[in-house]
């Protein structure tokens, strides 16, 4: 990778794309950061996507509208409840209703998209399959197929003159390893929100499952997450 090369990240405004962010930045990448405007129950993660983005001095900074609404089948697309647990050892086992139908597909592909346009060879996304909620498409097998699929659909790479990467820095690592990975490179969590299912003053709720695994992953990182202070842990 030459310096400064060009890279596109998903950024969701939440503690994992923000590390995501870091990370390339930190391997001397030129950062593109995509959003999505996807139908999801409330807009405070863009919000802080943007202050992310911001603070990290990204090259860019899209947000792409669209309307998984339209589907539904999911509590963060339709009118179902969002879970809530006392514990993070009271989360449901299996693959959660929050999960939304082909959402990293999807977003990826909108990725694909973008980096194409700008001579991008990088995408970077900030799955985990170690401290994650039983989603299929966090999985090490979804992201080496979707890469093989990448570099069957492009014209640079099927003309041989580039090689499209899927980065998963996070893949292997806790939540707490992840934390504490940004924190070394300067990631300002205060500025990011993790929260399904917010307040009606935009606070996080502290039950969901992700305020419970970003909870439980500050309290082992030994660190104070102060976006999040009324989470139960």
């Amino acid at each position: 990778m030459s310096s400064h090369a060009k890279a596109v990240i998903l950024l969701s405004g939440g503690l994992d794309s923000a590390t995501c962010l870091a990370i390339a930045r930190a391997q001397e990448f030129m950062p593109y950061a995509l959003s999505f405007a996807y139908g999801q129950r409330h807009a405070r993660e863009l919000e802080a996507a943007r202050k992310v983005a911001a603070a990290m001095g990204v090259a860019e900074h899209k947000i792409a509208q669209i309307d998984l609404r339209l589907f539904g089948g999911s509590a963060l697309t339709d009118d179902i409840d969002v879970p809530k647990s006392a514990s993070v050892e009271e989360m449901a086992s299996g693959i959660p209703i929050t999960y939304v139908p082909a959402r990293n597909t999807i977003f990826l592909s909108f990725a694909l998209a973008w980096a194409e346009v700008l001579g991008a060879n990088d995408i970077f996304i900030g799955v985990n399959a170690v401290d994650y909620s039983g989603y299929p498409d966090c999985r090490p097998e979804f992201i080496r197929a979707y890469e093989r699929m990448a570099n069957l659909a492009t014209a640079g790479a099927t003309q041989g003159a580039a090689h499209l990467t899927i980065h998963t820095p996070l893949i292997d690592l806790t939540k707490a390893q992840i934390i504490r990975e940004g924190l070394r490179l300067g990631v300002d969590y205060g500025l990011t929100f993790s929260c399904y299912d917010p307040t009606p003053v935009g606070s996080a709720c502290g039950a969901c499952d992700s305020c419970l695994l970003r909870a439980k992953g500050f309290r082992e990182a030994g660190a104070e997450d102060c976006a999040l202070s009324s989470v139960r842990i």
